[in-house]
């Protein structure tokens, strides 16, 4: 029996091209379900759930609520953009114009008002200039859209850290949010909303978080509207910069007498120094203390690559000097006077740019300061409160220098050459004098100085007493002025007329009340320096009346042709020129023989008068030679009596110190005097007052219808003296 195979076997075609028999697919691997995280239930469950809404639903409200803000800040800040004019047109935002003061040389020395030095930009400013701005107040500027929150967070921690609020002290504002501020966010100013530019400018630098939110919606306008060197430009030249300086250019000007174009880096640091605090850095103020400042900016200057290390030392080395009209503190109290004389509408309250052309003359004006200093210095005790002031002019009225006080380098203080009123003492006592030449006295004509009482209505007796209390009998009128003897003075006051007296002193110039009894030969009125010295001024001129002046020529910037000219010098004729002549002889033998004689200069003729008030409260010496008046008056400001002090004494040394620098370099020429004729009255021994409404000499009649009259004879006659 044939057994049956298990297998049949492969045929050669079969192991050729592999068996048609398939084998079998592997299984699919089954298919993995994803695991569906059942929610937890429980009371986790529900919070975690609660927390998952709450976040959806806080998500959801910001990021619509910042496409909204997104939205209204782009349309915010497309309307200021729109808004904001062409970058030139904001250059000068001044709501007040200048007043430009320059010396009878034509060299400017006094600046007042807000200063336009005119547009600065980065094209032509120093480049040590834009790169002091920048290194001092937004280092990042170049590279911001005009808020810097870093900035503005690194301030809000300084400012708490320091104990402050968040907004007080240090802002962290960039140059573009400054400038937003400079500009007031767009609100110009209005004289029928603001009171004043102060007013509106304080306003403008509010803080608070609505006007500092509006302030960056401001600057990323401006950041959108203007370049970067725009917005530059317009806070280079509209930043305040102390001492009445509006922009970088006028500050440069200011302080260093050249343009902002040609500073080097210690005037740049200096410069930049005073955005901080521009009136305690200004260098006008303190320059050590803005030199302090400039040394802080020259640090990170260098620290940010501006400066080399060997160019920071430099500058640190030689820092930023004033200029000469920089030093002299803007020209002063002649420079206040000047603008409280000149029309308000062109001076204090401009708003156009004025150039005034004055009578000052900074060498006088030299001497003058010098002078005051040098005798405080040598004869007046330590700590002493008494203040001087001086005034020096020409014979026409010019004011060539003014010294209000002892502080000399001062702006805005008062003024006591010009606003102090001070009984004048024996200073007074050359128009009684010249009241009696005008009516043909003559200078060696004799009076007799004894023991005078006269009768007041009202007051009941009155008897002057000479400042010796002695008695010197009959003397000359030129011995009687030359040793200001009171009774003399006196006498003759009401002899020739106190009326008439009155007259000639208020038409030389005194405008202050004058006192209406006898005691106004003596000086019991008021009067300001300025005032007595230009009458001195109009008996050496002749005897012709002047108006004190210091305003030659005012005009308008840029303007060829002036708007006004002086407003003073020589006006009518007060007394004859013989009769002034008469009164100069009598007040040179003052200085040279009397009691002016502290004031004698070795190398030329001088004349003038001393004077003393009542308990010494007043001294001044007022006299001239043939080129210069000089005034000097000293005291204390609260009427406390001058300690051994008379207007022969420290007055006439600072006029005499004054006049020795002022003619330096000066020809001497004689002064204008005439040498009087022989005495033609014999001394009065029954003295009685004489009302002048009961004299009838003819010159007197001339005189009561007004002095100055060239027609007719001023001597008296024979039988008019007999009358007398």
């Amino acid at each position: 029996m044939v057994q049956k195979k298990k297998g049949t076997p492969r045929l050669v075609a079969d192991k050729r091209y592999g068996s048609a028999k398939k084998s079998p697919k592997p299984a699919a691997k089954p298919h993995k379900k994803r695991a569906v995280r059942k929610p937890m239930r429980g009371p986790i469950g529900w919070i975690l759930a609660l927390f998952r809404w709450i976040f959806r639903l806080i998500w959801g409200f910001i990021w619509r609520i910042s496409f909204v803000t997104a939205v209204i800040l782009g349309l915010a800040v497309t309307y200021f953009a729109l808004q904001l004019p062409e970058p030139d047109a904001l250059l000068d935002g001044r709501a007040r114009g200048s007043v430009t003061m320059m010396d009878r040389n034509g060299e400017v020395f006094a600046w007042r008002g807000d200063q336009f030095g005119g547009a600065i930009t980065t094209n032509t400013a120093s480049k040590h200039l834009i790169n002091a701005i920048v290194a001092t107040e937004d280092k990042r500027f170049y590279w911001h859209l005009g808020v810097s929150p870093r900035g503005i967070a690194s301030a809000v921690r300084i400012n708490l850290r320091e104990g402050r609020g968040p907004l007080s002290g240090h802002g962290g504002s960039t140059i573009t949010q400054q400038t937003a501020k400079l500009l007031c966010l767009g609100v110009p100013f209005d004289p029928s909303v603001w009171k004043s530019e102060k007013e509106y400018e304080a306003d403008c630098r509010r803080t608070t978080m609505w006007r500092k939110a509006k302030e960056a919606i401001f600057a990323l306008a401006m950041e959108a509207k203007y370049t970067k060197d725009d917005v530059l430009n317009i806070y280079m030249n509209r930043a305040f910069l102390g001492a009445g300086a509006r922009g970088f250019e006028a500050a440069s000007q200011r302080y260093f007498g050249k343009s902002g174009a040609e500073v080097n880096a210690a005037e740049a640091a200096m410069l930049a120094g005073l955005l901080k605090a521009p009136t305690r850095y200004a260098p006008t103020n303190n320059l050590a203390r803005s030199q302090d400042r400039a040394t802080v900016i020259i640090g990170l200057m260098e620290d940010q690559g501006y400066l080399s290390a060997k160019d920071a030392e430099i500058a640190r080395i030689a820092p930023a000097q004033l200029s000469e009209a920089a030093e002299a503190k803007a020209g002063g109290y002649f420079a206040d006077w000047v603008m409280n004389s000149g029309p308000e509408f062109f001076t204090r309250d401009t708003t156009e740019d004025v150039i005034i052309k004055t009578t000052l003359d900074r060498r006088l004006q030299a001497a003058a300061e010098e002078a005051m200093l040098f005798i405080f210095e040598k004869k007046v005790r330590e700590g002493s409160k008494a203040q001087a002031a001086i005034v020096v002019m020409s014979a026409d009225g010019a004011v060539r220098a003014m010294v209000g006080g002892r502080k000399t380098k001062v702006s805005g203080g008062f003024n006591r050459a010009t606003q102090a009123l001070r009984q004048t003492g024996s200073a007074f006592k050359p128009f009684v004098y010249a009241t009696a030449m005008e009516l043909g006295y003559s200078p060696n004509d004799r009076i007799v100085d004894a023991p005078l009482t006269i009768n007041i209505p009202g007051s009941g007796p009155w008897s002057p007493k000479n400042y010796t209390k002695d008695f010197k009998g009959s003397v000359t009128l030129t011995d009687a002025l030359k040793d200001s003897l009171n009774i003399p003075a006196v006498k003759l006051s009401e002899e020739v007329g106190r009326e008439n007296v009155r007259k000639v002193a208020s038409d030389f110039g005194i405008e202050s009340d004058l006192a209406a009894g006898p005691a106004l030969a003596l000086g019991a009125s008021e009067s300001t320096l300025i005032e007595m010295t230009g009458a001195y001024a109009g008996i050496l001129n002749g005897g012709s009346s002047v108006t004190p002046y210091g305003l030659v020529e005012l005009s308008l910037l840029g303007d060829s042709e002036p708007l006004m000219g002086t407003g003073g010098g020589i006006g009518e004729r007060v007394i004859r020129d013989d009769a002034a002549g008469q009164l100069i002889y009598m007040m040179e033998k003052v200085v040279s023989q009397g009691t002016g004689r502290r004031a004698a200069l070795a190398d030329r003729e001088a004349a003038g008068k001393t004077g003393t008030t009542q308990a010494a409260r007043d001294a001044w010496f007022i006299g001239f030679t043939a080129d210069y008046v000089a005034g000097v008056w000293m005291g204390y400001d609260d009427n406390t009596p001058l300690s051994g002090v008379t207007g022969g004494g420290l007055p006439a040394e600072i006029w005499h110190e004054v006049m020795v620098r002022v003619h330096q370099g000066l020809p001497a020429r004689a002064l204008p005097m005439t040498t009087p004729s022989a005495p033609l009255r014999t001394p009065s021994t029954n003295f009685e007052p004489i009302p002048a409404d009961d004299i009838a000499d003819t010159v007197l009649q001339r005189v009561l219808r007004g002095f100055g009259q060239s027609s007719g004879s001023t001597d008296r006659s024979d039988e008019n003296r007999e009358n007398r």
